[in-house]
């Protein structure tokens, strides 16, 4: 069991339901019929319209932010961030883990997650330092949009402590 810090804002059923992935994150059909992840709708998205992690082709228009975000499976497997037992990523990895698997993988994948979103993450930085510029909360919206597909969202608290630490 990982002993590092972990710690996302949103469960992956409020990732999806607040609009990630362009409505297809399951929709990947380079993926050869995995149906692996079939049990996780039962158990984590029952009830939640199919529409928002189902479809087969991306839509910009079903993400919180309207925009493009991500980088496609084919850099992802280039990248090395696809372990063999989740070959739909990171998400698929934080659906198991949030139903209380632990794996062999979980330290890269929370490593990856606190350099993205966690204390110190680069991007969480990124959008700290975006809003403070131009006091603008809608500000970056690929880069809240990546934040949310790592169950973050920029919020006042956070926003506050960065400032004490930053400024």
């Amino acid at each position: 069991m990982s002993k590092l810090e972990f710690k996302p804002l949103l469960s992956p059923r409020e990732i999806i339901e607040a609009g990630a992935f362009g409505g297809s994150y399951f929709g990947e059909e380079l993926l050869y019929g995995d149906t692996q992840y079939c049990q996780l709708f039962k158990d984590l998205f029952e009830g939640v319209d199919e529409s928002l992690y189902l479809t087969k082709k991306y839509s910009p228009k079903l993400n919180q932010f309207k925009t493009r975000s991500g980088m496609g499976y084919e850099y992802w497997k280039e990248m090395g961030w696809i372990h063999d037992d989740d070959p739909y990523g990171w998400f698929k990895w934080y659906c198991k883990y949030s139903l209380g698997r632990r794996h062999k993988d979980d330290d890269r994948q929370i490593i990856r997650w606190q350099n993205f979103c966690g204390k110190t993450g680069r991007w969480k930085k990124r959008i700290y330092s975006r809003i403070h510029e131009t006091n603008n909360w809608s500000i970056s919206p690929r880069i809240q949009q990546s934040l949310l597909h790592w169950g973050y969202c920029a919020n006042e608290y956070d926003y506050e402590h960065w400032k004490i630490i930053n400024i």
